[in-house]
């Protein structure tokens, strides 16, 4: 099998200008022509690209590609393996960003008081002063949004780092089930979707059903929260809101 430019720059997702460009540099040189003169590229030019496409994702410069790619003592399964190695360690680096910025928006949200140094140890890189002016404008009049301060003012920074590693346990359970194919509406995903609730319970502020809807409605309708569910896992962050409103719906 051959395929056109134009084809394979459909599977790829990429610019037929880019395939050119590649081509024109060396990087990706097809490996036929059509009677026309027209670029043809067989499966052996797709895992190329496939590569390529892998480098360039994890921000290694061309040259540097076709340098790795054409290493004549290289195995192709190496580059497959030290690929999986890299993006995985920046799944892992995105999640724990991810989980920074919620962490941050809930302690701004509780009115957390950590020292500077404190405040960066727990919650990395992100500054929780980002999302101040918001939460206050969202939350500052509720009753819950003025338990979770008296609350917060109490915490250290132990307390704060027990409440994180419990909230990533949980959300790793959900994310389990996830992965299993289980139902949001079984008992078993409605049972966690009660975990979720009882830990804001328990460290924040008093999370009865009704008011646990409404955040798994913001999980999803909210981007910033849909984005770090779903970088625990895809699609993490509509099944556990329809977890959670199957947990409303059996708890009346």
């Amino acid at each position: 099998m051959s395929y056109s430019v134009g084809q394979v720059a459909g599977f790829a997702k990429v610019t037929v200008r880019t395939l050119h460009h590649y081509d024109e540099i060396g990087l990706l040189v097809p490996g036929g022509r059509s009677h026309a003169g027209h670029r043809r590229y067989s499966d052996a030019d797709l895992d190329r690209l496939q590569q390529i496409l892998f480098y360039r994702e994890l921000g290694f410069p061309l040259d540097e590609v076709a340098s790795l790619l054409d290493d004549p003592d290289t195995d192709p399964r190496v580059h497959l393996r030290r690929q999986h190695d890299l993006l995985t360690a920046r799944i892992h680096k995105l999640q724990e960003m991810a989980a920074a910025v919620e962490t941050a928006m809930e302690a701004k949200k509780m009115g957390i008081n950590l020292t500077p140094e404190e405040k960066f140890e727990v919650f990395g890189d992100h500054d929780p002063e980002q999302y101040a002016e918001e939460v206050e404008q969202r939350w500052g009049d509720t009753e819950a949004y003025r338990e979770s301060q008296r609350r917060s003012a109490t915490y250290t920074k132990d307390d704060w780092k027990r409440i994180n590693d419990e909230m990533n346990a949980v959300h790793a359970r959900v994310g389990e089930l996830l992965d299993r194919g289980v139902p949001a509406d079984s008992a078993e995903a409605m049972d966690t979707a009660e975990e979720h609730r009882r830990f804001i319970s328990a460290n924040h502020y008093e999370c009865a059903h009704e008011l646990h809807t409404c955040l798994g409605e913001m999980y999803v309708s909210d981007e910033r929260f849909t984005a770090f569910y779903d970088a625990i896992r895809p699609g993490l962050a509509v099944y556990l809101r329809d977890a959670i409103l199957a947990n409303a719906a059996r708890n009346g």
